[in-house]
């Protein structure tokens, strides 16, 4: 019966029809995959007065287009167009999300000079002392608490994060290389980062004879990636200055660390009218084509905060989900995920601490589910004290004590120790949670307290997202000649205990 099925050539015509049928759901799916398109600006030139009709000027194509961005102020930006009287600019820019971009952005010192050898405490304090009142001041001018932060140039440190949430600031969304995750957007330091999107960072650029058609197709080249993997992001930002001048603003006053007094400040080189008209024209039509495409939405700051909420946060864990993240630190101590939520390692650590805790205080695990309170990374590197290299095994008593000794440190200090103490020894955080985890996974199988816990080496595995120091992540050419910042970079790393996925809420 087969053989004269296939002699017969039928199966010439089937096949395909049976495969065009598997393959249209498929393509449907993958069609149907959202894209959400992030358009931001860094509104920063203070200096160029031309700026400001240039800023007036998008803002009132992307309101007239139907489409929202976030422009991210800098502060001495606001103070200036309060001071020149600008409340049309201010008008037409308030009809779109509202972000903050430093105090003064790219005068001397920036960020990641000013932090370069501060530590973790001490580089928040820092980073409010010098940037609060921006942030107060654009809040003031515009009426709103800005929605999201990103770094001048490549100016990034992991002590803006907490100062930045103190500030009523709930999100990161810049780009730069200094830690990422698969291209997507991601949790890290408590907030939403978009950032180090990568591949899916495209736009178009102002001059070129092909400029919008090569940046039609990379746009869509973009879109057709996140399709196929199901949807997410693209970032597109630009500078309304650099639609009128020909060499940025900064560059002109402040490359390589000069610092020159405002009295000797310089106006930068504008383009041509012709040239500057053209830029905006594209720039209409690029946004026109990206609005116009099926399945895409232009997205601000406010709308990803609702797109990817932390689905970890104000929920419920049950025992078994906490087992099963107990289970998970033997791979490496990075982010798990469970179903539709991701939790990262600091999470882990807090529930884990929270069901010893309950047991070394009423020798029964907790009646009720625990939920999850933000902690920050370890404010230093390890390093190791007191007696020596702890025992390979502890008495019950002994950890019992330095469960409840790491929930003071804990509910005192809202982040992960950089050490355990365990009577006169000290342990790294890493090999704490994983001597942690094996502690809660046999009492839930036991019932009961181990006589002798056994003290197993863990090591953080999530840091392989951050960057290490290295002259890429410097190239900014307001940075001083040959700029390193190695102790931002480490601190970067142990922040990675923060770090985990943003899933894209259905």
């Amino acid at each position: 019966m087969m053989s004269r099925w296939l002699r017969s050539g039928l199966w010439l015509l089937v096949v395909p029809l049976l495969c065009c049928a598997l393959y249209q759901p498929l393509r449907a799916q993958t069609a149907s995959a959202p894209v959400y398109v992030t358009l931001w600006f860094d509104t920063e030139d203070y200096i160029l007065p031309q700026s400001d009709d240039a800023a007036k000027r998008l803002a009132e194509t992307l309101t007239g287009l139907g489409v929202r961005a976030t422009f991210k102020m800098v502060g001495e930006k606001a103070r200036v167009l309060q001071q020149r009287g600008r409340t049309d600019v201010i008008a037409a820019l308030q009809k779109h999300d509202i972000g903050y971009h430093t105090d003064w952005h790219s005068r001397q010192p920036t960020v990641s000079v000013y932090l370069q050898n501060a530590g973790w405490d001490d580089g928040i304090a820092e980073f409010l002392r010098r940037e609060g009142s921006g942030a107060e001041d654009v809040k003031r001018i515009f009426g709103v608490t800005p929605v999201c932060y990103g770094q001048p140039g490549g100016a990034w440190a992991p002590q803006a994060y907490p100062a930045l949430r103190t500030l009523g600031i709930r999100m990161y969304l810049d780009e730069a290389k200094h830690v990422g995750l698969d291209d997507q957007p991601f949790y890290y330091g408590g907030m939403l980062n978009v950032f180090n999107l990568g591949s899916a960072v495209t736009r178009m650029e102002l001059d070129g004879p092909d400029n919008l058609p090569r940046a039609r197709t990379q746009f869509q080249k973009a879109c057709e990636t996140l399709r196929a993997k199901g949807g997410g992001t693209i970032s597109i930002y630009y500078h309304p200055c650099e639609f009128v001048h020909a060499q940025f603003w900064d560059g002109v006053n402040f490359s390589h660390g000069n610092n020159p007094p405002r009295s000797e400040w310089k106006l930068p080189p504008t383009k041509p009218a012709a040239q500057a008209e053209r830029g905006f024209s594209d720039f209409e039509q690029y946004i026109r084509f990206i609005r116009d495409q099926p399945g895409v939405r232009f997205v601000t700051a406010t709308d990803l905060r609702q797109l990817y909420p932390d689905g970890a946060a104000e929920r419920r864990f049950t025992r078994a989900e906490v087992v099963t993240l107990a289970q998970g630190v033997r791979s490496g101590i990075t982010f798990q995920r469970i179903g539709d939520i991701a939790v990262s390692a600091a999470d882990i650590f807090w529930l884990l601490k929270e069901e010893a805790l309950e047991f070394v205080k009423t020798g029964k695990l907790p009646e009720s589910d625990p939920m999850i309170e933000l902690l920050d990374g370890p404010a230093r590197t390890f390093v190791a004290s007191g007696r020596g290299s702890p025992p390979s095994t502890i008495p019950w008593s002994a950890f019992a004590e330095t469960v409840i000794d790491v929930e003071g440190y804990c509910r005192s200090r809202w982040q992960v120790p950089s050490a355990v103490w365990i009577g006169a020894y000290s342990i790294p955080p890493d090999t704490y949670l994983a001597t942690l985890a094996g502690v809660v996974e046999e009492i839930t199988r036991t019932g009961r307290a181990p006589a002798e816990v056994q003290i197993i080496a863990g090591t953080l595995t999530a840091d392989k997202h951050v960057a290490k120091d290295s002259a890429r992540l410097w190239g900014w050419v307001i940075f001083p000649e040959g700029f390193h910042a190695p102790v931002i970079m480490e601190l970067g790393r142990l922040q990675a205990w923060t770090l985990k996925p943003a899933i894209l809420k259905r």
